[in-house]
């Protein structure tokens, strides 16, 4: 299964809605020619026949171009509540490119494009959305709502992620306090999508896995793409040559080799990554490891699972 896009797609659509609507509909396309056909992702008011079941509301028109039993979902049944959550500290801005575009993005951009492919699912399905922004304290917070008009305010935030960017503020990301608010704030049971670099986990481990566990408490779904630059964060590719790191959040720097420190680097990542997961899994938390440079699927795939999950 693989999801092509013509090389600067993006920068030729007019909005965040197009691009989602042709990452969604190659997906799709992608997704019935693959080892997962028999995956329903089928749109808006369908699910899959249950063996028992009346036969009365079989959609036989559906049945006669897939050859599968779905029903016709009633108003009840394609309820899901859906807050996006986006990390929108400085560290989101790395790394640093000349032209942000899908071949060369920063985790901020990749983000942004992300929770658009899901808004287009989620609208298409009928669903309730809202989104929270934060740093150190939450920036924007929308109540759920599935309108148009929700969903156009919603990408016109997004895209002032995008023709605003933050590069020079530094700011911090607070994620234990942030998740804490949001836990408090989504008051009906709902699905938390959050993207974040985690970065501030590190020191805050464990304050960071209550506040994810306070969601869960509160009967919230929760997926966490941990986003990240593989190539520099993860395996600390960088030339034999010195130089000099900038933490952009709190402006420390260090001057250094990396080869000097890439084993201890990645050793520590590792560990941390690891028990991030055994603790995620310990909670029942969607933990989606995420590099920026490797495409939506990564991001879709998981959303529908869990989805069709809870329906």
């Amino acid at each position: 299964m693989g999801l092509k896009i013509e090389k600067n797609a993006v920068d030729t659509f007019s909005s965040l809605d197009l691009f989602a609507k042709q990452v969604v509909e190659g997906f799709i396309t992608g997704l019935h020619k693959s080892p997962f056909h028999g995956f329903s992702v089928e749109f808006a008011e369908h699910r899959l026949y249950n063996k028992g079941e009346s036969v009365k509301n079989i959609d036989w028109k559906v049945f006669g171009r897939t050859d599968k039993l779905f029903v016709k979902k009633f108003e009840e049944e394609t309820n899901l509540r859906c807050q996006i959550v986006i990390d929108n500290s400085s560290s989101m801005f790395f790394p640093e490119q000349k032209t942000l575009n899908l071949q060369t993005p920063n985790k901020m951009y990749f983000a942004v494009h992300a929770a658009a492919v899901l808004l287009h699912v989620l609208k298409k399905q009928r669903d309730a959305f809202g989104l929270t922004l934060f740093s150190d304290n939450i920036e924007l917070h929308t109540q759920a709502k599935s309108t148009g008009i929700h969903h156009n305010y919603i990408l016109n935030e997004l895209e002032k992620l995008l023709k605003y960017p933050d590069y020079n503020n530094n700011k911090k990301t607070a994620l234990t306090h942030v998740l804490h608010n949001v836990a408090d704030a989504v008051h009906k049971r709902s699905l938390i999508i959050i993207f974040s670099d985690m970065l501030d986990s590190f020191d805050n481990f464990n304050d960071v896995l209550q506040a994810l566990q306070h969601l869960k408490h509160n009967k919230h779904e929760v997926i966490l793409f941990h986003v990240f630059d593989k190539k520099k964060e993860i395996d600390f590719n960088f030339e034999n040559k010195p130089y000099k790191f900038i933490d952009i959040e709190n402006l420390e720097e260090i001057k250094l080799n990396p080869k000097e420190v890439k084993a201890r680097f990645i050793k520590a990542r590792t560990e941390f990554k690891k028990e991030l997961y055994l603790k995620c899994a310990a909670y029942k938390i969607e933990l989606i490891e995420t590099d920026i440079n490797q495409g939506f699927e990564q991001v879709i795939f998981p959303f529908f699972v869990k989805r069709q999950k809870l329906h």
